[in-house]
């Protein structure tokens, strides 16, 4: 019998997770299509008939990452009662989902982009909207808790965003280099020490 091709003889949902984990480990350049078809388990044709190419797939891949490990993050900041207690519950399980031995560490969208080079600018650029689609969703529970009360009015939310996603990325590379969990807590811990004072610095009479 003809005309119908070959089965896949692969789960396509488990594939994508160990090429997600190839990514998140040795970022969008550094995973060759050896080291991705030998994690996936399938053969360079099989990749490209189900995925398209290495930037469908990684694509994929990050929005894999997004649905699986960025659930967390989204709901904790969501669900605290003051903008507060939402980024120090965000610090704090980042302190412990980027030295989980059951993952590679750090952050998969930091550390995906750390080396790009001209002729991936388009990976480039789709990894920069997804981390400015997580400062916005950072500045949005800050924007509620000032319609809330528990931000001063006329805060620079947009600074605060920023600074808190900077020290996120931040604990997530020395993650990758190796601290421990109780560095990254410290790191938390200074953070949120300072939060009155990065309000502050944050306002109009700042």
């Amino acid at each position: 019998m003809g005309g119908r091709g070959r089965p896949r003889t692969f789960d396509r949902a488990v594939a994508l997770e160990r090429a997600m984990e190839v990514f998140w480990q040795r970022g969008y350049e550094g995973a060759s299509m050896t080291d991705l078809t030998a994690a996936m388990g399938i053969g360079s044709p099989s990749l490209y008939a189900a995925f398209g190419s290495k930037e469908a797939l990684f694509r994929e891949a990050v929005a894999l990452y997004d649905e699986v490990d960025g659930r967390i993050p989204r709901q904790v900041l969501r669900e605290a009662p003051t903008a507060r207690a939402g980024f120090e519950a965000l610090l704090r399980h980042y302190a412990r989902a980027y030295v989980d031995p059951a993952r590679p560490t750090g952050c998969m969208v930091a550390l995906a982009a750390t080396t790009i080079s001209a002729e991936n600018d388009q990976v480039r650029a789709f990894l920069a909207e997804c981390r400015q689609a997580d400062v916005a969703n950072l500045r949005q529970r800050l924007d509620r808790g000032v319609a809330e009360g528990d931000v001063p009015t006329g805060t620079d939310t947009d600074t605060v965003a920023e600074f808190v996603y900077a020290v996120s990325l931040g604990m997530a590379l020395r993650a990758r280099d190796g601290a421990s969990g109780q560095t990254l807590r410290r790191i938390a811990d200074a953070t949120l020490a300072a939060w009155d004072v990065v309000l502050q610095s944050a306002s109009p009479a700042g």
